[in-house]
Order: C-alpha cells, then structure tokens, then sequence
C-alpha cells in the first residue's frame, strides 16, 4: 500500500465512507480520474494490469499520494475484482479498463474478453457486494456509426462498447445493480497515448519536441479535455443511480486545421511540421451533454486553447526531466525514426 499523511475523510452521512475502485487506472482516462479522487481525499484502489503506476506517476508528484493502493489485477481472471471490491470494502467503481481500437482489431478475442466480459465481471462484482452503491463505466461515442445510428458501429471496439451498455440494461433491469454509462468522444491531454484518437495528443507532443508528426484523419472532431473526462466519471460515480442509463459527453467541436493552428500559435517553431491526412474520421462526430449537465447541475469544460496550453507544459516539463524522449513519442504514436 502506498501510505499518504492526508486526513480528510470524506463521508456520506447515511452509509459511511466512500471507497473508490479505478480498474484501468493506468489508461489516460483512469490516471486522471485517480488522480482527482486523490486531491478530493477519497481512498481509491487502483486497478491495472501493469506491474506498477507508471502513468499516474507522471501527473502525481513522487512520492505517490496515499489513500491510494495500487492493485495489479488481471481483470479477465474469474474472482479477481470481486475480491478487491470485498478486501477493501468498495462503494464506488468507476471501471475504464479496456482495450482501443487498433488492439481489438488486432486480436478479438482477446478484445471481447477484457471489453465485454471484463465489463460483465465489475457488475458482478458489483451485484454480489452490498457495500458498492455506485458504479460509472466507460462506453464511447463509437457506439454511433457513420450514419449517426446507435449500435452500427464503424469498429469492433464500437460494436463491444454497444454490448456493455445492453449489458448493465440487463444489470439493472435483472438483478437490481443500476450503473451509469458515459461516452466520450476525443480525449486529449496528459497520459493519452494509445488508440487512433490519441493522435491529437502525439501532435502536441512532436510540437514539444521539434519533430514532424501527420494527424491521420482531418475534418470536424469533438475534442474533450481529459481532466475534464476524469471529472464527469467521478460525478456520475457519486450521484445517485437507478437503472442503467448513458450519457453522452461533449467537449468542443472543431476542425483538425483550427486544432493545428492553436498549437502553431502556441508553439511557434512548430509551424509547418504538424499536418493532417485526407481521411476523415470514423463515426458520429457530433453530440450533445445536456441531459449530463442536467443531471449534475454543470460540468468543467476546458477551451481547447486553454487545453492545449496547459498540456503543452505538461509535456516541456516531462521532456526536460526525461520522461517525455522521441523514442518514447515514436512508440507511442506508431512512427519510424527519420
């Protein structure tokens, strides 16, 4: 366990402290979602299938923050949340573990068992546990096709994401376990290195680092601000729930070209080395979050500009201390050295 001097106890006054479980934890999302529980106080278990807390090591200053356990579980092995959630007594699950795009597309099989029955594991979980009385998951706006059509997918990855929300339809409607669903569309931001969406992230990057890099798709995109993302998660985890319902997430639409010329604005010897590609990108591209907004009276939106700002000096302070080095970058986003 990672030991932590902070002693705020947050509470809710009828049924006790709060008990956070993250699974994915060291996805982009997950990172900063452990990370905003952290500074509200919360004990949170961090779940992930890596051997320790790299990516939340980043945007937490060492030593690691307590109330924080960090958990390697494999989350397609029978039992293994199930016991997390009854060792440490969880209330809240915000579940966000699962595999992008191009690595479903790569292996299926492997993709529906940590997406779908990954998915289906945490509700179990959640349904054997009388401690847990929230659980938000992770959907996407690849839900929607081309066509705008919820469950016509353009990818596996969106047809997996359609079955989850079937799925805690059922939870809720079967055996009692509500849960609510959110989709994101683009995250941007510290931490968002895999999968085809990333790429906006990677450009910011390159433009730190003073190497060329082409987006590969252009048009109009919803992009989000990940601490932004990780803030609806944490919300939807606390709030009340009964049945199973979905939002949708909405941060700004833009087009790739205005993207590109914010960072040429803000990084100015970047001008003429970040490009775009002709091919648009896949799905549904424009949504709405008003019933989210509703429902918790507002959300944090980022400007794009202000977003990018900020994870620009991010991203200067990780290159300087070492972190962030173009053989990193060029793993991450899929280039060959020039």
């Amino acid at each position: 366990m990672l030991e932590h001097s902070r002693q705020a106890d947050p509470r809710s006054p009828a049924d006790g402290p709060e008990r956070f479980l993250v699974t994915g934890c060291e996805g982009c999302i997950g990172s900063w979602v452990v990370r905003r529980l952290v500074d509200q106080g919360f004990p949170v278990v961090a779940c992930d299938l890596a051997p320790e807390p790299r990516r939340i090591a980043r945007i937490l200053e060492p030593p690691l923050p307590g109330r924080l356990t960090y958990a390697c579980a494999d989350l397609t092995a029978p039992g293994a949340i199930a016991e997390l959630v009854a060792e440490h007594r969880i209330t809240r699950i915000v579940h966000l573990a699962a595999l992008q795009v191009p690595f479903v597309a790569a292996d299926p099989l492997l993709g529906a068992e940590v997406n779908v029955v990954g998915t289906v594991r945490v509700l179990e979980a959640a349904r054997g546990a009388a401690s847990v009385r929230g659980v938000a998951y992770a959907s996407s706006s690849a839900v929607f096709g081309s066509s705008g059509a919820w469950g016509r997918a353009d990818t596996l990855y969106g047809a997996f994401k359609a079955a989850n929300e079937e799925t805690a339809r059922f939870y809720a409607r079967d055996y009692a376990t509500p849960s609510t669903g959110l989709r994101p569309c683009v995250v941007y931001g510290p931490n968002r290195d895999r999968g085809l969406s990333a790429a906006i992230t990677h450009a910011l990057k390159a433009a730190v680092l003073g190497v060329s890099y082409t987006i590969p798709f252009s048009g109009s995109i919803d992009l989000q601000y990940v601490e932004d993302v990780a803030s609806a998660f944490v919300r939807v985890a606390l709030a009340q729930q009964d049945g199973a319902r979905v939002f949708d997430l909405h941060g700004e639409l833009v087009d790739i070209e205005e993207v590109i010329a914010i960072i040429e604005a803000q990084v100015p010897e970047a001008a003429g080395r970040i490009s775009c590609s002709p091919s648009a990108v896949p799905g549904r591209v424009e949504f709405d979050d008003e019933p989210l907004r509703a429902l918790l009276g507002g959300l944090p939106k980022t400007s794009l500009a202000d977003g990018i700002r900020t994870s620009l000096e991010l991203f200067r302070r990780q290159r300087d201390s070492g972190i962030l080095t173009r053989a990193g970058f060029e793993a991450d986003a899929g280039v060959s050295p020039i």
